[in-house]
């Protein structure tokens, strides 16, 4: 009998890497959680997962910011299940400022996060992938990976070169039975989002459900959220044996945003 397969989530104790471990589960993919919350939320996020899916689950706590843990990460996953077959790297996090007022210490965190954990997760698991020749990797970009928005100068950096490894690592990758895409959603109503609503609320003066209204106004032509479980259903897709042949592609999510 052939045994599970396991996926790395990262940043998956909250938003959209929740639903794409969800999702996986679901599907009876051995998970192992990362992120940041309340110990006892996580622990119980993990029990949850084993009792309803009947899945092996176990949680990280590596810090994306920090080449060692994404390693160690990998590391454990390897030692405890026998090999990383999917990664999906999700971790992110965000600030908005002018160029000019964009701290330097929220510049390196931004693209430690959205970037670099990225590369250091992959390379980590390409050795092991390999060595089975399978392997399915993830990144979660952005439509700022795709286009550019006032104030995001790190973030829209971050995910422009999310996208690029996305295509080299595919290149790399394309003698194995590996793929590497990346997805890019637009608004998507995380706490990350939520908290650039409630900003925009504050500076207009107008509730947080009208600010939510005017942020899609801006861009999204569909004029409502993406939801996590959109961005999930499309790991799985890629995960799946209807994927097999996708590899470097970038699929966006965004409610008409880059048709304009």
């Amino acid at each position: 009998m052939t045994p599970p397969r396991t996926a790395i989530v990262t940043g998956s104790t909250s938003g959209i890497g929740l639903a794409v471990a969800r999702a996986l589960a679901a599907q009876g993919y051995r998970l192992v959680f990362n992120g940041f919350g309340d110990p006892t939320a996580i622990n119980a996020l993990v029990a949850d997962t084993t009792a309803r899916h009947g899945v092996e689950a176990i949680y990280h706590p590596a810090d994306m910011s920090k080449p060692t843990e994404v390693r160690d990460l990998v590391a454990t996953t390897e030692q405890q299940f026998g090999g990383v077959d999917v990664l999906v790297n999700n971790a992110g996090v965000q600030h908005t400022a002018p160029i000019e007022e964009f701290p330097d210490e929220k510049w390196d965190a931004l693209l430690a996060v959205n970037l670099s954990a990225a590369f250091h997760a992959i390379k980590a698991a390409l050795p092991g992938m390999r060595a089975r020749n399978y392997g399915r990797v993830v990144n979660i970009a952005s439509v700022h990976g795709l286009v550019g928005s006032v104030h995001k100068a790190a973030y829209v950096a971050a995910k422009h070169g999310l996208v690029g490894l996305t295509r080299v690592a595919a290149l790399e990758t394309a003698d194995a039975d590996i793929t590497v895409n990346a997805i890019c959603p637009g608004w998507v109503r995380t706490p990350l989002v939520e908290r650039q609503i409630e900003d925009l609320a504050r500076r207009s003066g107008v509730g947080v459900e009208e600010a939510a209204d005017r942020l899609l106004g801006e861009k999204q032509p569909k004029r409502r959220f993406v939801r996590p479980e959109d961005v999930a259903a499309m790991v799985v897709f890629l995960c799946g044996d209807a994927g097999t042949a996708m590899t470097g592609e970038v699929l966006t999510l965004d409610g008409g945003w880059t048709a304009r």
